[in-house]
């Protein structure tokens, strides 16, 4: 049976945690927690056998109907004042509802799985939308050298859309650590290799996609087994890499 708690204190030890998951992207390494906004990601993360170790409800909504979250799987509600919930978010729009939940233990890299590699990417946002996009091509794993967008900060997660579940997720990786994969490097370029749209690509592969700025690092293009680029006849000087990302993806994976 669901146990329903009002809480009315900010200095509430689960409410303290939250707070820290929200403010600090690195909060989740530390404690291997992550915070989930919204019964998207509540039900999501459900769906794949993790359950919450809390679920936070805002006072106004306590009554509310969310058929996608299976209540009889909640051990614990907390009721919080709304005011108390908008300060575990940074969205201005706060969620009506949010988990805390522990995060799944790494099992290491997977050798023979289709893989993502992100290499320092330092945008969130676009490091989410990545694992989404792996997710829904195909990919079993995502890769993060060190030096990425935590994969399990608040941002990021909302971003993945539910995506993280499915995905064998390992962060904090040196380049060395990519010497255990066996399927083949694909790092793009926009200045060499073969145009992504010509030819076969290789299935499974692992797909790099660098830093937003800096792009793919010169030890890992060194490692690469195909450089892979993307025309662009509207001449820009280049793509935003969680939107070549899905157009790489996209180009090696298998059609139905």
């Amino acid at each position: 049976m669901t146990q329903v708690v009002d809480i009315t204190s900010r200095d509430n030890p689960v409410l303290k945690r939250v707070r820290h998951l929200v403010n600090d992207p690195g909060a989740c390494r530390k404690w291997h927690q992550a915070w989930l906004e919204g019964d998207h990601l509540i039900a999501a993360a459900q769906a794949r056998g993790m359950h919450p170790s809390a679920v936070l409800v805002s006072e106004s909504r306590r009554h509310m109907t969310l058929s996608s979250i299976d209540w009889n799987a909640i051990q614990k509600v907390l009721v919080i004042p709304d005011q108390l919930m908008k300060e575990l978010t940074t969205l201005d729009a706060p969620p009506a509802v949010g988990a805390l939940i522990d995060m799944p233990p790494s099992t290491g890299v997977g050798r023979d799985l289709p893989t993502v590699v992100l290499d320092r990417l330092q945008d969130a946002g676009n490091t989410g939308t990545i694992l989404r996009c792996a997710a829904a091509f195909g990919y079993r794993q995502v890769l993060a050298i060190k030096g990425t967008a935590s994969l399990w900060a608040p941002k990021t997660l909302r971003a993945g859309m539910g995506a993280h579940f499915g995905l064998n997720l390992v962060e904090g990786l040196s380049e060395d650590d990519l010497d255990a994969l066996s399927v083949p490097l694909m790092v793009t370029s926009s200045h060499q290799g073969q145009w992504v749209h010509e030819g076969r690509l290789p299935w499974p592969c692992a797909w790099v996609m660098g830093h937003e700025g800096q792009g793919v690092s010169p030890g890992l293009q060194a490692r690469a087994a195909h450089h892979i680029r993307i025309a662009q006849p509207g001449g820009e000087e280049s793509l935003n890499v969680a939107a070549a990302a899905a157009i790489c993806l996209y180009a090696a994976a298998p059609k139905p």
